[in-house]
């Protein structure tokens, strides 16, 4: 599994965007791109990154509304990055969610601080839920949350982003029957309908996780309910 940090950096200037870019390859962290906000969106819900760095001035819609789009159903951090400097901007950037705001032009070892800041927080955050800290055991499944691991038998599975998010809410919810609809939103987010990407990562999942994929013991159908990762064997 890459456990990089996947950071989608939404900016409409080539220049810029291909200049944080650079510094955050060089500095062990995956990227992704948008230029538009309505695509920034689609992408936060496909790839439900780490971390998103929201650029203001976009051309087909204010970063304001795309960062009030992100709130209404996810807590994935981002930092605002912007030539608006005004303080009325930056407040009101902070009060509708967004995690911290750096101001154009920046420096790459603030950029960096601001962005290790936001991810921790967000990680102390979700720790705070005993479910995960850690690690699960699940015969011979272990899922180590610190460290993004997936392993069976000690042997680590290598996991899409998708694959790990999907595997994760599960063991949050484990013992308990999640539902088509449940799973989606929380991966994907409430304005997709990715029924058949749920069914597709989750053949995926089982062929990775499970000796016989097709009578699968770590993670089992309710038919025509959804999924549920059982709690021991």
């Amino acid at each position: 599994m890459n456990n990089k940090p996947l950071i989608l950096i939404v900016e409409d200037e080539e220049g810029i965007c291909n200049f944080i870019s650079a510094i955050l390859l060089s500095n062990e962290y995956n990227v992704i791109k948008a230029a538009k906000g309505k695509e920034a969106v689609s992408m936060a819900a496909s790839y439900c990154p780490d971390l998103i760095l929201l650029d203001l001035g976009l051309p087909d819609m204010d970063g304001v509304e795309v960062l009030k789009t992100i709130r209404q159903w996810t807590r994935i951090p981002v930092v605002v990055v912007s030539a608006r400097g005004h303080e009325r901007e930056k407040v009101e950037a902070l009060d509708l969610g967004a995690d911290d705001y750096i101001t154009k032009p920046f420096g790459t070892s603030e950029l960096l601080a601001r962005i290790r800041t936001a991810m921790r927080h967000s990680q102390k955050s979700m720790t705070e839920n005993p479910s995960e800290t850690g690690k699960i055991n699940v015969g011979e499944l272990e899922i180590d949350y610190s460290k993004r691991l997936v392993t069976i038998a000690g042997n680590e599975i290598h996991l899409t982003p998708i694959e790990y998010k999907i595997i994760v809410l599960l063991s949050r919810h484990i013992g308990k029957v999640l539902t088509h609809d449940f799973i989606i939103k929380e991966v994907w987010g409430p304005y997709t309908n990715e029924i058949q990407a749920l069914r597709v990562n989750m053949a995926n999942i089982r062929r990775k996780l499970e000796v016989n994929p097709a009578e699968p013991k770590y993670i089992v159908t309710e038919v025509s309910v959804g999924y549920r990762m059982v709690e021991d064997l």
